[in-house]
């Protein structure tokens, strides 16, 4: 599974979900924060599950319609 971790959680779940087999990116190492669009975008872009505690994804994704094709990491 393609994975994208938000900076809202710890990049300690990197290596565990890596040594499970997934494909895992965390926006925590990125240089800088490109803000919930990029993130949501480039989630939708790669086809990875955004995993996030950031509430703010879930307007994003009703907004951007990303619920109906199953691009919503809950």
């Amino acid at each position: 599974m393609k994975v994208l971790l938000d900076t809202c959680l710890s990049g300690s779940l990197l290596m565990p979900l890596a040594n499970a087999g997934h494909d895992v990116v965390w926006s925590g190492a990125w240089e800088r924060d490109p803000g919930d669009d990029e993130i949501m975008a480039l989630a939708h872009r790669e086809g990875r599950v955004l995993v996030t505690l950031d509430k703010d994804f879930g307007m994003l994704a009703v907004l951007q319609g990303n619920l109906t094709r199953g691009l919503c990491g809950w």
